[in-house]
């Protein structure tokens, strides 16, 4: 862009001649009109107003004050208009002042909790919740926009490591402060005065990562020498002793035994004559202090059957 010099009035009086310094010989003439002399003067809603009229502007500065208050930003909104980003800024800044003047109130109220409202506010208690975790808060960034139902949303981002984190409130303006409410996790989170777990810094697996992983070969597993196990050594069970053979008995073979002879007739008694009478004999009387023991027949005495007088 080249910056031109002012020379003149035409002489209708109804432009302005410039020259460029450069080029001494090439000017332009510019026509002394009322947006002209709304840009001498700094009136840029005169400005935005006469580019609605002219229709050269698509979105009424209105409209881009309620979406950048809606929580767009000025790219999103210069994207979505057609608009140059410079046009756009002229609207937005007052809006932007709201948000951030909002943000800073709202980390002054008091978070909403089962029993009521604390008594510390929503920047004390993330300051402490911060600590415990090891996060820095001079990282953190605050925002805030006014939702479809006419609250303001709070937020809080931060990273930590390659995870990108938010936190939303509701923000409730009102005396010593106004109160905040938890919308999702991680204001819970936040709020939990004795946190048993840390917040979640793993990032999602993005689809640059995910190929990444899809084109690494996937590598056999190495196969492992299995260590062999060593097993106790048992004592060894004791050997019975082998039981002695017996020499078995040859069979003999039964042989039939001969029959038995006949026996000879017995012979014939013969008559005893009667023999001479004995005198009788007188036994002396057994001595006393002495038992008498029985008397035991003899073997022949058993055989003929008579009595021995012994």
């Amino acid at each position: 862009m080249r910056a031109l010099r002012v020379i003149g009035l035409d002489e209708d009086g109804k432009s302005v001649i410039l020259e460029d310094p450069e080029n001494r010989g090439e000017r332009f003439t510019l026509p002394a009109d009322e947006r002209l002399r709304a840009a001498l003067r700094g009136d840029l809603a005169r400005l935005g107003q006469m580019q609605i009229e002219s229709g050269e502007a698509q979105m009424r500065p209105r409209e881009i004050q309620a979406r950048i208050r809606a929580g767009e930003s000025i790219d999103q909104v210069a994207a979505a208009s057609g608009m140059p980003t410079h046009r756009i800024e002229r609207f937005a800044y007052p809006v932007l002042l709201e948000r951030s003047r909002t943000a800073d109130l709202a980390q002054r109220a008091h978070p909403v909790r089962e029993d009521g409202p604390d008594v510390q506010t929503l920047g004390e208690v993330v300051a402490h919740s911060f600590g415990l975790r090891g996060h820095d808060l001079s990282d953190t960034k605050w925002d805030s926009w006014k939702g479809d139902d006419g609250r303001w949303i709070v937020q809080l981002h931060w990273k930590t490591g390659r995870s990108d984190n938010r936190a939303h409130w509701a923000f409730h303006p009102g005396a010593q402060g106004g109160t905040v409410t938890a919308l999702d996790d991680a204001a819970v989170d936040l709020m939990d005065p004795n946190p048993n777990r840390t917040l979640r810094t793993v990032r999602p697996v993005t689809q640059l990562a995910r190929q990444a992983l899809e084109a690494t070969p996937v590598l056999p597993p190495i196969p492992v020498a299995e260590e062999p196990v060593q097993v106790p050594a048992q004592a060894p069970a004791p050997v019975a002793a082998p039981a002695p053979v017996v020499a078995e008995k040859p069979v003999q073979e039964k042989t039939p035994e001969p029959e038995p002879a006949p026996a000879p007739p017995p012979p014939p008694v013969k008559e005893q004559e009667p023999a001479a009478e004995k005198p009788v004999r007188k036994d002396p009387p057994p001595k006393r202090g002495k038992k008498n023991h029985p008397i035991v027949p003899s073997w022949e005495d058993v055989l003929l059957g008579v009595r021995s007088n012994r």
